[in-house]
């Protein structure tokens, strides 16, 4: 009998501490899901400026919870109602200004699709109020802007971000690890980049992008600005932040009844120590390129667009073509990014294509190849840049 009590003495003392970790676990339920959905809670942003036509990347976003969109800044009421009719936004949403959609809204962050001269204003105005700004390629229309914009950004402790099309290309990715993580193709010793379009009058871009696209102040050039960046970001990226020695330009205007006011040619070569890199910035292109060739001493690969590769290893190898994946999940396009850049989910590396690093050095080689192409001589960096 007495084994019998003490044995039943034993099972009540684990029914209530079972009983009292299940009530436990019921009580810390509705916490547990508070902080779960708190750390998920969507990134609010707002959106300056509806004239840059990659605004549509981001207004036709799938929703995917990642990102709120709280409001957008534009005074063009007939654009922002036209593009509210293709994406289905309320109208509640658009303010006159700048400045009155922020303090009503109160984003974390802030997406600049307005003229390349205004981003230096969406920096100083969201800076001291601690936004976080990613603007769209390039940083800034000139040195002067693009350091007063920095230096805001240091001050102010944001993030200030750069996007460009080619940063979410799961090739380049894929090039990028074989010429700078396998190394099967030793040291680069040549990058050639193809960039642009037949030009953006002949692709039908609208008049809001037109009016400040072939613009000198308001976009900072033509072909050298719109389409030189992005060789010059990547380049930086693939050259882990290596300067140019030297950068030579020639540029062309060879549609002046179509662009009056700016370039719609520009070749541009970087001299680095060891390697060379000609970028080729076209309004004349017969067609929408984004493409690269990376030589290093042993083989080459070319990235096609974002998927298709081909890369030779050695003199002897074969060609062959390669499929890039997409990129993770949580880095395949520029808002996710963006947000969980915010969150710290994602530290970005000195140079990585979006970071600021990168986008200052871009903004020197651009600064560089305009004065390049108006001397006709080869800018030598350190002497220019009191480096």
């Amino acid at each position: 009998m007495r084994n019998s009590a003490g044995i039943f003495a034993k099972i009540n003392l684990v029914q209530m501490r079972l009983l009292l970790f299940l009530s436990l676990l019921f009580y810390s339920l509705p916490i547990m899901a508070q902080k779960n959905t708190m750390s998920t809670k969507p990134l609010r942003v707002a959106i300056v400026g509806l004239v840059h036509t990659h605004v549509h990347w981001i207004l036709g976003r799938e929703k995917k919870g990642d990102i709120e969109i709280v409001g957008i800044a534009e005074p063009d009421r007939e654009l922002a109602g036209k593009y509210a009719q293709q994406h289905g936004y309320s109208m509640e949403l658009v303010y006159d200004s700048m400045e009155e959609m922020i303090n009503a809204t109160k984003p974390e962050a802030v997406l600049a699709f307005n003229t390349i001269y205004d981003h230096l204003k969406v920096v100083e105005y969201c800076a001291p109020r601690g936004i976080h700004v990613m603007v769209e390629k390039p940083l800034a229309v000139s040195m002067e802007h693009a350091d007063k914009m920095l230096k805001l950004a240091k001050r102010f402790d944001i993030h200030l971000l750069t996007n460009y099309e080619t940063t979410w290309y799961g090739s380049n990715k894929k090039a990028y690890d074989i010429v700078n993580k396998e190394e099967k193709q030793g040291e680069i010793r040549k990058i050639v980049f193809h960039t642009g379009h037949q030009g953006p009058v002949e692709i039908g871009c609208n008049k809001e992008f037109l009016d400040w696209l072939t613009d000198p102040v308001l976009n900072g050039g033509g072909a050298l600005t719109d389409f030189g960046c992005y060789g010059a970001n990547m380049a930086t990226w693939l050259m882990k932040g290596e300067k140019p020695e030297t950068v030579s330009a020639i540029t062309q205007q060879i549609k002046p009844h179509l662009y009056p006011k700016v370039e719609d040619e520009a070749t541009i070569i970087l001299k680095y120590k060891k390697a060379q890199v000609i970028i080729q910035a076209s309004w004349n292109w017969p067609y929408s390129r984004k493409d690269m060739e990376v030589y290093g001493v042993t083989g080459y690969v070319f990235c096609k667009d974002r998927t298709n590769m081909l890369v030779k290893e050695s003199e002897k190898a074969e060609p062959h073509a390669v499929m890039a994946g997409d990129l993770p999940a949580d880095r395949n396009d520029p808002f996710i990014y963006f947000a969980n850049v915010i969150r710290g989910k994602i530290k970005m590396e000195t140079y990585d294509l979006s970071a600021p690093a990168n986008n200052e050095i871009v903004m020197k080689i651009l600064e560089a190849a305009k004065e390049s192409a108006k001397s006709g001589k080869a800018i030598n960096w350190k002497e220019y840049f009191k480096e």
